[in-house]
């Protein structure tokens, strides 16, 4: 990866046609729950691990299903930054708590969409397409 590229990746988890989404503390924007990946890391233990993190729930492995690959311009950061976000459907096992660097957390549909990033709203459309999320 180069320095102009954020490398994520992203939970899908939809319930009642809207998406799990969060809040980090001291941002007005939700993003999809998930991280940056660490050296080494395999997308399905990054988004364990940062799933883990924020929101204190255990992916469980075999409910992983690949969803897409999207990319924008990563927010906060500077014109030629691009975030690319591999996202995944997953389920996961404990009782969905904010933690760490995360605020809070909430279940959006598409017409929450001005309150997340540019990444997050093509993922959002790609959802609204297939019917997934009101």
């Amino acid at each position: 990866m180069d320095n102009n590229m954020i490398d994520k990746v992203a939970l899908i988890h939809i319930s009642n046609k809207k998406i799990l989404s969060t809040r980090s503390k001291g941002k007005d924007k939700f993003y999809l729950p998930g991280g940056k990946r660490e050296r080494g890391e395999t997308d399905v233990i990054c988004l364990r691990r940062e799933i883990r993190e924020e929101l204190s729930v255990d992916i469980i492995e075999n409910s992983v299903r690949y969803f897409g690959t999207f990319e924008a311009a990563a927010d906060g950061c500077e014109k030629n930054v691009i975030v690319q976000m591999s996202c995944y459907f997953a389920e996961f096992t404990g009782i969905l708590t904010a933690s760490n660097e995360i605020e809070s957390f909430e279940w959006i549909s598409f017409a929450d969409k001005n309150r997340t990033s540019a990444v997050d709203h093509l993922i959002l459309q790609k959802l609204k397409d297939l019917k997934l999320i009101d």
